[in-house]
């Protein structure tokens, strides 16, 4: 669904990432791991079309690397980033209408909502409360809900876990796992290494802008090397 190859981002004199070339299949979740700083978000975030990038993004078969992130989302690429990002100022209702925007078709709006409302209970019982409001785990939910009311094919998580409560990021990397098993394409931007790698098909490591390591998931959990791998990238 996504080949992306020699992707390059500079903010002026600083190369963030250089060179990064990923492959992520129809249904696959990869997770992409390395300490603060190695370059992860810039990664994805030139993937989506958020910051300057230079280098070729093919989604789901059309070079996408000159489009803005409008049509990128439209063509079904959809992030929910770092910090969450909701819009404190309105409500969980109007977060969640803003997240169905680009659609061109709003026929299934409500039904979309009611699918999401479901499997995040709790926004269905602040729907009026101004998302500003809400807790960190409830603004990460918030977060996931809005992105998926725009119907991606490919979902971006950055950092789900940040600032939160381990029985939260519990609770947040169980409907990680939901999403996956309903088939939706997930890259999952994580520095909680062996929580990523549970519910991920396949990882990259990338360390000061370069993909340092890649493989199945599962062979990395279960590598002795892992920590100095990833700490070392």
């Amino acid at each position: 669904m996504l080949a992306v190859d020699d992707l390059t981002v500079r903010y002026g004199p600083i190369v963030a990432v250089r060179g990064a070339s990923i492959r992520v299949a129809a249904g696959e979740m990869i997770a992409l791991l390395g300490p603060n700083g190695a370059g992860k978000t810039s990664l994805v975030s030139g993937v989506i079309g958020l910051v300057p990038a230079t280098g070729r993004v093919v989604f789901d078969g059309a070079d996408v690397s000159a489009l803005p992130t409008e049509e990128r989302v439209r063509r079904g690429m959809t992030v929910v980033p770092e910090g969450r990002r909701v819009f404190a100022n309105l409500t969980v209702a109007e977060n969640l209408r803003l997240g169905g925007f680009v659609r061109r078709h709003a026929r299934d709006l409500a039904d979309d909502r009611e699918r999401y409302l479901a499997m995040f209970p709790v926004l269905r019982e602040r729907l009026d409360q101004v998302a500003g409001t809400l807790s960190g785990g409830e603004q990460q939910m918030l977060a996931i809900a809005r992105a998926l009311m725009s119907r991606p094919r490919l979902l971006v998580l950055d950092e789900p876990s940040l600032g939160l409560a381990p029985r939260i990021v519990a609770r947040i990397f169980e409907h990680i796992a939901e999403l996956k098993r309903a088939g939706l394409t997930i890259i999952l931007v994580e520095q909680n290494m062996m929580q990523a790698l549970a519910v991920a098909d396949r990882a990259y490591v990338i360390g000061t802008g370069t993909i340092r390591h890649e493989g199945p998931a599962a062979a990395l959990r279960a590598d002795p090397r892992l920590v100095d791998m990833t700490m070392g990238a």
